[in-house]
């Protein structure tokens, strides 16, 4: 469970976190949609811990991330698993060794648990094994975003975050990303938080959804609901697109 209560943040004179609440639940998919500039990344980021809101907490079951010394947020990343917008594997690292780097650093396993570990969570994302030895350069995108996804869980976490996991990915990938994320967070009973525009993400696997706009939280609830929505800022971003206006004058027939 993590909860944040009236994170405020600004860069200069720019106010663009302006006192944020919400609750993200274990084992479901919490998504953080808006526009850019809605201010969602800085609040994934802060979140996470790489940004130091001005105000305002962000309890990681209970436990004030905001206001730890460095020493103990050491601690606590280790429950926490990031998977990034451009997947960010080491390109001189295999396949194998990507998800092993993590285990290295923060793990006392021996070298075959940590064989047993990677092994697990490469076959959980359906890596197969000709692709083990491979540099990451030889695979797909949507092959990276898996091996991506693998590294973020081999240290077991508790909280999953990711950036933008569909972006540059086709549609059809973006759907098997989405329902992999999905699987794991439930599996797993993790606390998963996902940065994203995708509006197909939204319907797809958002299980709880928080509309940003302009620093502010303008909605909350359940994907699918976000389209019952009267509300005319939810309705300017979920309906901007043609698809999406096709779809609202469907369902005003």
């Amino acid at each position: 469970m993590i909860e944040v209560r009236g994170i405020k943040k600004a860069f200069g004179d720019q106010e663009v976190l302006k006192g944020i609440d919400m609750d993200l639940k274990p084992g479901q998919c919490n998504l953080i949609i808006g526009s850019s500039g809605s201010g969602k990344t800085v609040m994934l980021k802060s979140i996470v811990g790489l940004i130091q809101p001005d105000a305002g907490q962000v309890l990681l079951d209970g436990r004030d991330w905001t206001a730890m010394k460095e020493r103990d947020r050491k601690v606590l990343r280790q429950e926490m698993g990031m998977v990034f917008q451009a997947s960010a594997l080491f390109t001189s690292l295999s396949v194998e060794d990507n998800v092993r780097f993590p285990l290295d650093f923060f793990s006392s396993m021996s070298p075959a648990e940590k064989d047993q570990r990677v092994a697990f969570c490469l076959d959980r994302v359906r890596i197969p094994q000709s692709a083990l030895s491979k540099n990451p350069a030889e695979l797909s995108g949507g092959m990276q975003k898996r091996v991506a996804i693998a590294r973020a869980i081999v240290l077991n976490p508790k909280y999953l975050f990711c950036d933008e996991p569909n972006s540059g990915l086709d549609p059809e990938t973006s759907i098997v990303i989405d329902q992999l994320i999905q699987e794991i967070t439930r599996e797993f009973g993790m606390t998963t938080v996902v940065n994203t525009h995708d509006m197909n993400s939204v319907l797809e696997i958002g299980d709880h959804v928080v509309l940003m706009r302009h620093g502010h939280k303008v909605w909350e609830g359940a994907g699918p609901d976000i389209l019952k929505s009267d509300d005319q800022e939810v309705v300017d971003y979920v309906f901007r697109s043609a698809l999406f206006k096709r779809v609202r004058a469907a369902m005003n027939k």
